[in-house]
């Protein structure tokens, strides 16, 4: 699926202190009470010791909203919730509503479903911006209303700042209509936020979009939570939450069940972190990305749990990643990296340059894997995977069998018990 070549499956990601290591391995971290978990690289600052910048717990008045003075509800301005489109009315009360000088409220009310043609709602707005969605969003089932050149949304936000999209309601973006005729006829993302700064996202039902249900794209200081995202398992590129070239995004307490990616991660993103996640059925995450966090996930039926997966030829990096706590159910691919990814009928040349994959802490890993291969790091001849840590990992197969590893051009350190061994 599309943005960067660099592909990964985050299920499970936290923060980790201090570090004792020790055991046989073939690379070394640089000191063994260096909670950054690396050695010169001027890129371990503050924020990926502990996450304390301005990302975590978002304690500031970013994400307080100022008390709301004026409603702007989209049935004065036209629309009807009776199965006709809605699209005009949404924009009016849009623009209404972010020309306020004082802080608004845009209504979606309760109980009607509202038709939308492709929307975009654009900023920066006068004033703080709340979108209460109540009722029902459902994607225009009419295919000639999708006739745009290049169209890669549903609902768009562009250029907002200190915006907040909740309320309960469900977002449908009418999937069923393009899957039956192949997902190449509709590419749309149906959730899609570029170029926001200081936003929220919350308490929202998002279901079978045309592809991607949660994009967001270049932004800065974000909130994604208690979202509820589901497609059917074989709907097409369905990712739950992708993120592209953004900074400082916290994404938890969210339940995904998709056809794709339940989260994945591109083009440069930094500072990343997802807790509290609920995944399966889906795959995974991608990213070129560095300092993220994944945390308190279960992964259920899924076909990858926690999952690096890159390219060949590739170039750029995927590093000061940590999956932690983690507990995993019938899951296909309980551990892996793979930096030979050939998405291909044609089997690919091996070649020179790869993503470089370093920096990684799997810690408190456990469940059972529906395959005999638990842990399978397939890394680079030209660009092996180094620093690595492995702790406290127990994971076998159906029924508590015995499970195996596999390792190429693999450098790891191991902490406490290790289930299945990892390979020599």
């Amino acid at each position: 699926m599309g943005e960067g070549k660099l592909l990964w499956l985050l299920t499970l990601t936290i923060f980790f202190h201090s570090l004792s290591l020790h055991g046989n391995s073939e690379g070394r971290l640089a000191s063994p009470s260096n909670s950054c978990f690396v050695d010169d690289d001027e890129e371990c600052d503050a924020t990926i010791r502990g996450f304390n910048g301005s990302i975590v717990g978002f304690r500031g008045s970013l994400f307080r909203p100022l008390p709301s003075r004026g409603v702007f509800n989209v049935e004065d301005y036209g629309a009807k919730g009776d199965g006709t489109d809605d699209s005009q009315a949404f924009g009016e009360a849009w623009r209404a509503a972010c020309n306020s000088s004082s802080s608004a409220v845009l209504l979606v009310p309760e109980n009607n479903k509202y038709i939308l043609k492709p929307v975009a709602f654009s900023g920066p707005c006068r004033a703080h911006m709340t979108v209460m969605i109540k009722g029902t969003l459902e994607a225009s089932s009419n295919r000639s209303d999708w006739n745009v050149d290049n169209i890669r949304h549903w609902i768009l936000f562009d250029g907002t700042r200190n915006l907040v999209v909740r309320g309960g309601g469900t977002v449908d973006g009418n999937g069923h209509v393009w899957w039956q005729h192949s997902c190449k006829r509709n590419t749309s993302l149906a959730l899609f936020f570029s170029s926001c700064k200081n936003l929220v996202v919350e308490d929202l039902v998002v279901k079978d979009s045309q592809q991607m249900h949660v994009a967001f794209r270049r932004c800065t200081n974000v909130k994604a939570s208690k979202l509820t995202i589901s497609a059917p398992e074989s709907s097409p590129n369905t990712d739950g939450i992708h993120v592209s070239g953004t900074k400082s995004i916290l994404i938890k307490d969210t339940i995904i069940e998709t056809g794709d990616d339940c989260i994945s991660i591109v083009s440069g993103s930094r500072r990343v972190i997802a807790t509290r996640i609920v995944c399966g059925p889906g795959h995974g995450i991608r990213a070129h990305v560095s300092k993220v966090l994944v945390d308190k996930v279960i992964l259920k039926g899924t076909t990858n749990g926690v999952r690096i997966k890159t390219w060949q030829g590739g170039h750029g990096y995927a590093k000061h990643i940590i999956f932690q706590n983690v507990f995993m159910h019938d899951v296909q691919n309980p551990i892996i990296i793979n930096q030979n990814y050939c998405d291909s009928r044609i089997p690919c040349h091996e070649q020179n340059s790869a993503v470089a994959v370093s920096r990684v802490l799997y810690r408190n890993i456990k469940g059972t894997s529906a395959s005999e291969l638990a842990m399978e790091f397939d890394c680079s001849r030209s660009h092996p995977c180094r620093h690595i840590v492995l702790q406290e990992i127990e994971l076998v197969g159906e029924g508590g069998g015995p499970a195996t590893s596999l390792c190429r051009y693999f450098k790891w350190e191991e902490i406490g018990k290790i289930i299945p061994a990892p390979c020599a």
